[in-house]
């Protein structure tokens, strides 16, 4: 490493204007590219280290807390939340496998729109009939839409997930893939405790953080949760009332448009990728919510 330092410090006098030979200017050319490759190497290798050295998490986590009391959380709320929360590799696991909008959007729309989420779902329209023509007033966005992404984020709150919340985001927060982004969600979780929506024990759901019978992130729940029951509280987890109404509340804010197709090209079509970026999801909920609206 030194003699390669040596070299690009004499490649750099050369470009000052020093003489020397085509020869070692391509000589120093090579030691400038070994260097920075070397380097670059080294602090992979570092990185890729601190990551894998699950000791550390606790280490980690102190810090974590003491970052969160710092931007306003109370003392409280991070002891509740977070002691005791441990480092879980499944969830890495999972986060490193992930295949599954990879499929052509026969393939997952042919898996996700089953005849019997169909048939619920045409139920769930009947039954909620007139809450959802409420939130269709109030937010533009249509029913068939709403029981849609309710029916494929969760089977309509049947599977809204196993994991805990806190312990997925802080161990997604510590791995080096996607640090910053779970850190600012680890924070936004502990926010809706603080709010009082939801207690530490009662944020569960699934492996990458999202909560509620709808699945949001902390940070849109954050934005987006909406009391529509008159709980006190923006619980999306215990009221597919208030998950069908916040899911509208969020398509709402990125633009959604009352009365207007959600087929693939449309503006409304655009404002379902806000919701999920993969297109054959948004392609899989336009399709679900168009079989829904021919339904008897």
């Amino acid at each position: 490493m030194r003699r390669q330092q040596n070299e690009l410090r004499f490649c750099i006098g050369i470009a000052a204007g020093f003489p020397a030979s085509v020869l070692m200017l391509i000589r120093c050319s090579l030691a400038v590219i070994a260097c920075v490759v070397c380097i670059v190497f080294s602090t992979s290798i570092t990185i890729a280290a601190e990551c894998q050295q699950q000791d550390n998490f606790s280490n980690w986590l102190e810090h974590f807390k003491q970052e969160a009391t710092s931007q306003g959380i109370s003392q409280q709320t991070v002891v509740s939340a977070l002691n005791g929360i441990t480092y879980d590799p499944a969830i890495i696991a999972h986060d490193h496998s992930q295949n599954v909008f990879l499929q052509s959007f026969e393939q997952f729309s042919g898996r996700m729109v089953s005849p019997d989420r169909l048939r619920k779902g045409a139920n769930m329209l009947k039954r909620y009939g007139s809450i959802l023509g409420r939130i269709e007033d109030r937010y533009g966005v249509p029913g068939e839409v709403l029981i849609a992404i309710w029916g494929l984020e969760s089977d309509y709150g049947v599977n809204q997930g196993k994991y805990s919340t806190l312990r997925s985001l802080a161990t997604l927060a510590y791995d080096c893939r996607r640090a910053e982004k779970f850190r600012a969600e680890l924070v936004d979780a502990l926010r809706i405790i603080e709010r009082g929506d939801l207690t530490p024990n009662q944020m569960i759901g699934a492996w990458a953080g999202e909560i509620g019978q709808t699945q949001f992130l902390p940070s849109a729940y954050l934005k987006f949760a909406i009391d529509f029951e008159g709980y006190g509280r923006r619980d999306l987890i215990h009221s597919g009332l208030n998950a069908l109404a916040s899911t509208a509340n969020h398509l709402k804010s990125y633009g959604w448009t009352a009365r207007k197709p959600w087929t693939e090209g449309s503006a409304n079509f655009g404002v379902l990728q806000k919701w999920n970026e993969s297109e054959v999801y948004a392609k899989t909920v336009a399709y679900f919510a168009t079989r829904l609206s021919k339904e008897p």
